[in-house]
């Protein structure tokens, strides 16, 4: 079967890479090139460093902790929504709000968060020869998270709505990702374990994975990164080649 390769060059700590992709069968089955993480509920399990966090903001204004459907709620919005959802019932300042939680930060939390056990695995698996992006939710908090995991290196793009005119489920994050590899949308996968990520993947036009969460309308449905790497649409990572130019 014929293949039309393209080539990109990304560099993954010291070495520079280019990389060949298999492109377009006779068929027009397009490769995975890209994959974009959700971080909450996918990448981390962070439930118990929401609950901690919101529930601090909250205490310091005297209210009571978080219900069920609230902790949902914080654990798939960003951190402006959550806020205001969360004191909704209550007579507050939010300028205020808002003042303590930028104060407060969210590094003491970090420590509450749990990374899943084979997501390094896989970014392995993935890297170099395909791309690893992500397009979360959260906002101040992402960037810390990456470094005290020592995850930066694997991810080229990061899209929070610090950084985009509309969050998720707008596509906005994943066109913009998808225009900076210069992919189309049947190239690119998107990982994810709430109903904002489906209809997130949904409105981009790129295929959903949904993590843990089979009631979702998905792709594929997985329990782990080890089951991702078991899929079929990357059963081809062995036509794909790769070079390997340390800098000097």
């Amino acid at each position: 079967m014929r293949r039309v390769q393209s080539v990109f060059q990304r560099t993954v700590k010291d070495r520079t890479y280019t990389v060949a992709w298999p492109g377009t069968t006779e068929k027009g089955m397009k490769t995975v090139k890209l994959v974009i993480f959700d971080c909450d509920g996918v990448m981390f399990d962070s439930r118990r460093a929401n609950r901690r966090y919101y529930n601090h903001v909250l205490a310091h204004f005297g209210h009571p902790p978080m219900d069920s459907a609230e902790l949902d709620y914080v654990h798939v919005h960003n951190v402006f929504d959550s806020v205001a959802h969360i004191f909704r019932n209550y007579d507050h300042d939010p300028e205020a709000v808002n003042r303590f939680r930028e104060k407060l930060g969210y590094n003491d939390f970090l420590k509450y968060m749990t990374m899943e056990p084979d997501l390094l695995q896989f970014l392995d698996f993935l890297l170099p020869k395909r791309m690893a992006a992500i397009s979360t939710n959260r906002t101040t908090t992402m960037e810390p998270i990456l470094d005290t995991f020592k995850l930066r290196h694997y991810f080229d793009q990061i899209m929070t709505p610090l950084n985009l005119e509309q969050p998720k489920p707008h596509p906005e994050a994943i066109n913009r990702i998808l225009a900076h590899y210069d992919l189309d949308q049947d190239e690119a996968v998107y990982i994810g374990d709430s109903d904002i990520d489906e209809e997130h993947a949904k409105a981009a036009g790129v295929r959903f994975i949904a993590f843990r969460n089979p009631v979702l309308n998905a792709d594929f449905h997985v329990a782990s990164f080890r089951e991702v790497m078991g899929l079929p649409i990357f059963s081809n990572s062995k036509h794909s080649s790769l070079t390997s130019n340390k800098k000097k």
